[in-house]
C-alpha cells in the first residue's frame, strides 16, 4: 500500500507518522490490488484532525476523525474506514454483482482546453479535479456517492452501453439520475 502524509497547522512527530502508516497498512488485507493512502493531520481549535483517504479500483474511502489525542484520532479514523470497507464489500458484493473490487479503474478522462476558460471572464474555475471513471451501474454509484457523503457522482452506465451519467441526492431524500445522450 502507498501511504502519503500531509500536515496541516501542525508538525507531526515521526513516532506518530509510523503508528499511522502501521495502522493504515493493516487494511491492505482487504483489497487485491494495490491501494492508496492519503493521511493529512491538522489541528483546529484545540483538536487534533485525522483524514484518512483510501483508494483502490476506483473506489474511495474517506474518514475525518478529531479527537484531543493524535493516536486516538488516528485509531478512530482506522476503525471508521475498517467497517465502511467492510460495510460497502459486503453490501456490493451482495446486491449487485461478484467481483466489483477486482476490476481495474478505467484511464483517467479528462476534458477541456485552459484556453476556453480564459476567454470567459465572468466564470472563475477555483479547483479542478482528475479522477478515473468506472463502468458501473446505477445501484453502485448511488453507493460511491453515499460512501464519499458527496452530493453527486459521476460514473459511466454499463447498463446503457458505457454512457456518461450523473446520480445525485434529491432534497426529499430520493434519487436522480442525468444521462448523456
Amino acid at each position: 500500500m502507498k501511504i502519503t502524509v500531509n500536515e496541516r497547522r501542525v508538525q507531526v512527530a515521526p513516532e506518530i507518522r509510523e503508528y499511522a502508516d502501521k495502522k493504515i497498512s493493516k487494511l491492505d488485507r482487504f483489497f487485491r490490488n494495490e491501494s492508496e493512502a492519503q493521511i493529512t493531520f491538522s489541528l483546529e481549535r484545540g483538536r487534533y484532525i485525522a483524514e484518512v483517504t483510501l483508494t483502490s479500483n476506483g473506489l474511495v474511502f474517506r474518514v475525518t476523525e478529531a479527537t484531543s489525542d493524535m493516536h486516538a484520532s488516528i485509531d478512530s479514523a482506522v476503525a471508521a474506514i475498517e467497517r465502511q470497507i467492510r460495510k460497502h464489500k459486503t453490501r456490493l458484493a451482495k446486491r449487485l454483482r461478484d467481483g466489483v473490487f477486482e476490476h481495474e479503474a478505467a484511464p483517467s478522462v479528462t476534458g477541456g482546453d485552459e484556453e476556453d476558460t480564459a476567454e470567459e471572464p465572468e466564470f472563475k474555475i477555483v479547483r479542478s479535479k482528475a479522477f478515473p471513471i468506472k463502468p458501473m451501474t446505477p445501484e453502485e454509484a448511488i453507493l460511491q456517492m453515499n460512501l464519499l457523503e458527496h452530493e453527486f457522482y459521476v460514473f459511466k452506465n454499463q447498463n446503457h452501453e458505457d454512457t456518461f451519467s450523473v446520480v445525485y441526492k434529491r432534497k426529499h431524500g430520493d434519487y436522480g439520475m442525468i444521462e448523456s445522450l
